[in-house]
């Protein structure tokens, strides 16, 4: 016993009394038991490991909530104190699935660490603006995104993917930190929620959500709207766009709160596109509809040729979603791509019009567990505008 109590000593003095790990964004598993049989809950926070022989603190700051396990070591506690702007009810959503409920968001919208985001954006043919809409009607606190603004503005494609400083200037300009969970939604259910959503992945960040159903649901559900918008959230989102066009300046726009990591495997270029047709090293689907895959209608952008990349396989966007708002159930989702000719084993890339349907598939198939499906972003507004790359059709 005297020697459990040396040990204890010898290990509290080890960990200098409080040792911080950063777990950072990276969710544990829900009731991981630790080597020591420490039952540790998911969450994703700053942990504080404390060895004492008879006694431990309790943090009573009434913004940092923590959560306490031990677990003896002879006649040592341990204590796992998870100090975090999460409160202790908060149920982080599912690992692998990408969405949340209107529900869920509502039972957890007035934690700090839970930032929303509004990323409605329209084709042109809806007669929609969504930055108008925005400012008479969003789930409370939303801050907007600027789909068409937090871009790369030195090419002519339709808002492709900006550079990481870009990127992380934009996200830290809207308050954004890496520590925060982001749930993003759109005006029509899910459409171009789930650009940005692959957006924050592509850039590192693993804390993100898609709201199931977006504004409609939320509307639907009977929560509350915001009909103004504070003078502050004005600057944040206005500072975003303006951030990004300074950085491809190389003018200088302040320190980021929001540190971008850039994946490249989740991003396909024209280049890889065009060498998978003969390497065929992953399956590429395309989010159009079966019309225009198969060019029996025209592209809705001029001087766009009609079709599809060659050996490809077609998945209409809208057939992995349920009217349109909420993605289906993961076997109805797993018939959907299996019945298209689409091995789910293979790895994956999504293609579409111009990159934000193609986004749609890449949540669908990470609803299935493939966290690692690649966007074309250059997409088919791309391949279909330039006269060397090749193009099949329905005939062939």
């Amino acid at each position: 016993m005297a020697s459990a109590a040396a040990s204890g000593t010898s290990l509290a003095r080890l960990l200098s009394s409080r040792a911080h790990l950063a777990l950072r964004t990276a969710f544990l598993p829900k009731n991981a038991i630790s080597s020591g049989g420490l039952t540790i809950n998911r969450l994703h926070a700053n942990l504080t490991v404390s060895a004492t022989q008879t006694q431990f603190s309790r943090n009573t700051s009434s913004c940092r909530r923590p959560t306490l396990a031990r677990a003896s070591i002879g006649q040592v506690v341990l204590v796992a104190n998870f100090s975090t702007g999460i409160p202790n009810n908060m149920s982080i959503p599912n690992e692998v699935d990408p969405v949340v409920s209107s529900e869920w968001l509502h039972s957890h919208l007035s934690n700090p660490n839970v930032k929303v985001i509004d990323a409605s954006w329209y084709m042109p043919g809806d007669n929609r603006n969504p930055f108008e809409e925005y400012k008479s009607c969003h789930v409370p606190g939303a801050l907007f995104f600027d789909v068409d603004g937090v871009v790369d503005p030195t090419t002519s494609l339709p808002h492709m993917l900006p550079n990481e400083t870009a990127f992380a200037a934009a996200v830290s300009a809207l308050g954004i930190q890496n520590s925060d969970t982001v749930v993003v939604y759109d005006g029509k259910g899910i459409f171009s929620a789930a650009r940005v959503w692959w957006m924050f992945r592509t850039f590192g960040h693993k804390d993100i959500f898609v709201l199931d159903g977006g504004l409609p649901d939320w509307r639907a559900k009977g929560y509350n709207v915001e009909s103004s918008t504070s003078l502050d959230l004005l600057s944040k989102i206005s500072k975003a766009s303006e951030v990004v066009k300074k950085t491809y300046k190389g003018e200088q726009v302040g320190a980021s709160s929001f540190r971008a990591v850039y994946q490249p495997d989740l991003v396909w270029s024209l280049e890889q596109v065009q060498a998978n047709i003969n390497d065929a090293n992953r399956v590429l689907v395309d989010a159009r509809s079966k019309a225009r895959f198969e060019g029996t209608v025209p592209e809705p952008r001029k001087g766009i040729r009609g079709g599809h990349v060659p050996g490809s396989k077609c998945v209409p966007f809208n057939e992995v979603l349920r009217d349109g708002k909420t993605l289906l159930e993961k076997e109805v989702l797993r018939s959907k791509f299996e019945d298209a000719g689409v091995p789910l084993l293979s790895p994956i890339v999504a293609s579409c019009g111009t990159g934000v349907t193609a986004c749609i598939l890449a949540l669908a198939l990470h609803r299935l567990g493939k966290n690692d499906v690649a966007v074309y972003d250059g997409s088919w507004t791309e391949w279909g505008g330039l006269s060397e790359t090749p193009v099949a059709t329905h005939s062939g």
